[in-house]
């Protein structure tokens, strides 16, 4: 009877696990191309750009700036955030956005004198006028700019203080919108981006 048991060693050997088993081609090239994709997502989050926008204003003349502004760095490939606070609440507003007013007192660039403007019921001819120039040209309503923004990336907030000081409810807000943000996290977010812009 033989008590020889080296012969148990060829389990192990070059085709067995102890001695590390070769992967396949099919085994390689699958953890080349996962190597890839990891190295594909570090690249992409070391050269995405952020952007900070601060909206304070709600008239139909300023809810057009931010918007315009976010939707083309989104679609350069920027990740952006808009901070609505105070009135600037009233453009993600769903009622309220599609009733926004151009005031005629006190902007330069309107062509109607203070005196004018001032009389009642001008801030309704200014804001017809500039509905109708928006309609001419075919511009994107507040609205279709809203969507478009939501819908490539751009993350809308609205500032919970003002939300309580003016007594909005947040069901009112298009849907997306980032409730309850408060003033240090929109602080850390201007921190983060590479450009910070207060509209």
């Amino acid at each position: 009877m033989s008590t020889d048991t080296s012969d148990t060693a060829t389990d192990d050997g070059p085709s067995g696990e102890a001695a590390g088993e070769l992967p396949s081609r099919a085994e390689l090239a699958a953890r080349v191309e996962e190597l890839e994709s990891e190295l594909s997502d570090v690249a992409a989050n070391q050269n995405s750009k952020k952007m900070s926008i601060v909206a304070t204003k709600g008239t139909l003349d300023m809810a057009y700036p931010p918007l315009i502004l976010a939707s083309t760095a989104a679609a350069f490939g920027y990740e952006v955030t808009v901070f609505h606070t105070f009135w600037g609440l009233d453009i993600l507003h769903k009622e309220r956005s599609k009733k926004l007013k151009l005031s005629s007192v006190g902007n330069p660039n309107m062509p109607v004198p203070n005196v004018v403007g001032a009389l009642p019921g001008m801030d309704r001819v200014t804001t017809s006028m500039m509905e109708k120039r928006i309609d001419d040209n075919d511009t994107a309503t507040i609205e279709e700019l809203i969507e478009t923004s939501l819908d490539m990336g751009v993350e809308f907030q609205a500032c919970q203080m003002t939300i309580e000081l003016m007594d909005y409810d947040e069901d009112n807000f298009y849907d997306g919108v980032t409730t309850g943000v408060g003033a240090a996290t929109a602080i850390q977010d201007m921190a983060d981006a590479d450009i910070q812009l207060l509209v």
